[in-house]
């Protein structure tokens, strides 16, 4: 637990009380409804002539717009720097943050607000920076309990008996009211301040050195407000800090610690935030273990436990789970108890969760997994009104959004898009683009309903730093598809290897850059041209083919590619065979296995684009099946895609067989062999059907010397261990049989293994020929 959870409040003096002098110290946790009700309420008693906050000077132009119909809490400011966007901090506000609340109540009364924490433009510009509070740096009360290995709230919940820090904060201050005529609204805020300034005097009130700077400006900024408008002013800050603000400091001694700090020109502007990234889980300093369940708490009018198991019965409803008013009243009561029993002011979450897991759940933890994750942290995701100063890109990109109802959600959520559509099409246009950009929200997913490349299936979710990855991608252009056009153009020429090119030409395809192909083609064909590595050329044609095909289904004009494309393969074909055959180890033969499965499939898409192109390969293939200095992985694998092609006689592939697994072969070699020609999904049904190779690897494998055995045995496991169990279950049937190699060898026509029919059976066979066409075409013939 972090030691900003210990910012209650409060200078070791405590606030000033009525009639007393000084300005008006409210130290908080920096997101907690209980701790936002009390500024609500101190300020509501004190009616300060001015609110100073916690929070970058840069940010002050922005505050009106927190006022606008439009902005809709969680949001966060965010600062980066002008010449370096990637370099930027975030302070992140939910509607239950007290900040929010003080800027909220300022607003509402005309009174004057403004941040007073070290100017982004030196937070930035620090070796440490580019971390706000919203990612860590700027939490001050988190830096200084880690420089003295405390955690104030921790400490503080000890001493006071609990065992549970959060659960203490909760009794003490977020289910503590503020309402009713003997109500102190500044009791809190003095009595957890006096613990705090004596944890600073008990344990030191050292910390970061950085502490310590942004401590002296704030009370630089203070002394500014005091010349304004005297003492009645109110600040807003992290506890831990409230007992530094109050120390009687000269202003020479302030401004020598802020004398020569780095700067920096920064940019600033409001972007959404999400519970999810408020949550501690996710990385955030400044978290909360439950955002989703204090913004209920402070949104909740009353009876909030009620209100809460109300929601939580409608989700396990909306995931067809039985839950009845019955259930929802059990809990309450169930809670309540539980509540009572451990002398708690009121049911928390700890009581609320488990009254729900054992009444609505019924003991499982499945569906309070999913409570925890929608209602607990919850996917709240925050909105900006459009008056909020963002760039050009961003812009362009949200006028994209909304035309094409694109809208960003934060949790994650699958789009099918049929490219046949202009809209969907548009969609995946847009999609492609920003990714291009490195923007990356969202990411292709397999297709569910759908293998044809008509059809596309994205997994979107929205991340708060997608804002960063926009502003940085802004140095591109101004729009889009200009930004996109010109970063493609730039990672061609800066493309180092070949497959990086072809992989950025089908990226292109993809994102429709047609004015961004002229300049990677022209770099794909000068890098093709100086390329002699047979590797490399392989690794880049499976792109070209693919970028062809991609080009067909969205109405790419990609003919020049295909030259390109023709053209390696025809180096392919000629450099390969004297490539395998250069005494290459295990993993090299492995690697280049690879590439002529890549390189096979290739061909099959760009034969129409070359004629006779298939007619080389295929005599490349029995090159290197025939060749004994060719290691058996890929002997194995050219044999395997011959026989899958037709264009190798069973005859002749139980011969090539016979051969690599003769008593003369060395065992590892005939592994890789057997490996290359049966693995894969479909090696094992291959062998179910041909009773002819099953028994010639049957008989070699117990011909093995058992030294030899020991060695390939690992091969072998990776082989038949990747079958399906029905085909590794029938393969054990047919081996314990014994080994009918023989008789399936000298078997004339019309005759087959035991257990199979003689001849083809052609009402059976033709009995799937319409569900084939369906499946290829579409439609029946």
């Amino acid at each position: 637990m972090s030691a900003h959870a210990g910012k209650s409040p409060q200078a070791a003096k405590g606030p000033p009380r009525s009639g007393e002098r000084g300005p008006l110290l409210l130290g908080v946790r920096h997101h907690g409804p209980g701790s936002a009700r009390a500024v609500r309420a101190a300020l509501d008693a004190a009616q300060p002539a001015a609110v100073l906050i916690e929070g970058p000077p840069e940010g002050d132009a922005l505050l009106p717009l927190a006022a606008d119909p439009g902005m809709r809490p969680p949001v966060a400011l965010l600062a980066h720097a002008a010449d370096d966007p990637g370099r930027a901090a975030f302070w992140p506000l939910a509607g239950f943050s007290p900040e929010w609340a003080a800027i909220r109540w300022a607003q509402a009364r005309d009174v004057p607000v403004r941040f007073i924490d070290l100017p982004a433009a030196h937070s930035l510009a620090a070796p440490a920076g580019g971390e706000g509070r919203g990612e860590g740096d700027g939490e001050g009360d988190r830096e200084a309990s880690e420089s003295v290995r405390l955690d104030p709230l921790a400490v503080l919940a000890e001493t006071a008996g609990y065992d549970d820090a959060e659960r203490w904060w909760e009794d003490v201050v977020e289910h503590r009211g503020t309402g009713g005529p003997d109500a102190d609204p500044l009791g809190v805020f003095e009595a957890l301040g006096d613990a705090m300034g004596a944890l600073r005097e008990e344990y030191g009130a050292g910390g970061h050195h950085r502490d310590l700077v942004r401590e002296a400006y704030m009370r630089q900024r203070m002394r500014a407000a005091r010349r304004e408008f005297g003492d009645g002013y109110a600040v807003v800050c992290g506890a831990w800090h409230v007992p530094a603000l109050r120390a009687r400091t000269t202003a020479a001694a302030d401004k020598a610690l802020l004398t020569g700090l780095p700067k920096v020109k920064v940019e600033t502007t409001w972007v959404p935030w999400t519970h999810r990234r408020l949550a501690r889980a996710g990385g955030y300093g400044a978290g909360i273990t439950s955002p989703g369940w204090y913004a209920h708490l402070f949104a909740a009018r009353d009876r909030p436990v009620e209100r809460w198991l109300t929601k939580v019965a409608g989700l396990l409803r909306e995931e067809d789970r039985h839950v009845s008013p019955a259930h929802v009243i059990e809990a309450v009561r169930l809670a309540d108890t539980l509540a009572a029993m451990r002398g708690r002011p009121v049911a928390g979450l700890t009581e609320t969760l488990e009254a729900v897991q054992a009444v609505m759940c019924e003991g499982s933890d499945i569906p309070l997994g999913l409570i925890e994750d929608r209602l607990v942290v919850g996917d709240v995701l925050g909105e900006v009104p459009d008056a909020t100063p963002v760039v050009p890109l961003q812009r362009d990109l949200t006028r994209q959004q909304r035309s094409l109802r694109l809208k960003a959600e934060a949790q994650d959520r699958e789009l099918e898009l049929d490219l046949r559509k202009d809209t969907d099409a548009a969609k995946s246009l847009l999609l492609h683009r920003l990714r291009l950009l490195g923007i990356g929200w969202g990411v292709p997913a397999a297709s569910r309903g759908s293998t044809g490349t008509f059809r596309e299936t994205w997994r979107l979710r929205w991340e708060p730093e997608l804002a960063v990855r926009v502003a940085e991608a802004g140095i591109w252009g101004t729009t889009v598809l200009g930004a996109a056009t010109a970063r493609a153009e730039a990672d061609a020429a800066a493309a180092g290897e070949l497959g990086e090119i072809t992989a950025l030409a089908e990226r292109c395809l993809l994102a429709g850059l047609s004015d961004a192909l002229p300049a990677v083609l022209r770099a794909l064909a000068d890098r093709a041209a100086l390329d002699t590595d047979v590797a490399g050329l392989a690794k880049a044609l499976p792109a070209l083919a693919r970028s062809l095909r991609y080009g067909d289904v969205r109405g790419t004009d990609a003919a020049a590619l295909g030259t390109v494309a023709a053209g390696l393969a025809e180096r392919i074909c000629v450099a390969l065979p004297p490539a395998c055959a250069a005494g290459l180890d295990a993993d090299a033969a492995a690697e280049l296995r690879g590439h002529v499965d890549g390189v096979h499939g290739a061909i099959g898409l760009l034969e129409s684009e070359s004629g006779g192109l298939r007619e080389r390969w295929s005599a490349v293939l029995r090159t290197l099946a025939g060749r004994d200095t060719v290691p058996g992985l890929i002997r194995g694998r050219a044999a395997r895609l011959l026989l899958d092609d037709g264009r190798l006689p069973p005859e002749e592939t139980a011969r090539l067989m016979g051969l690599s697994l003769s008593p003369a072969s060395a065992p590892a070699d005939a592994a890789g062999w057997i490996e290359g020609f049966a693995g894969g999904g479909s090696g094992g049904t291959l062998l179910v059907h041909d009773e002819r190779l099953l028994g010639l690897i049957d008989s070699w494998l117990v011909s093995v010397p058992e030294r030899a055995f020991v060695d390939v045995l690992p091969l072998l496991r990776r082989t038949f261990g990747a079958y399906e169990a029905g085909v590794k279950r029938t393969l054990g049937e047919l081996a314990r049989r014994g080994p009918s190699a023989g008789r399936a060898a000298v078997a004339g026509p019309g005759s087959a293994p035991a257990g199979f029919g003689p001849d083809l059976d052609p009402v059976r066979a033709d009995a799937v020929v319409d569900l084939v066409r369906l499946l290829l075409a579409g439609a029946p013939a």
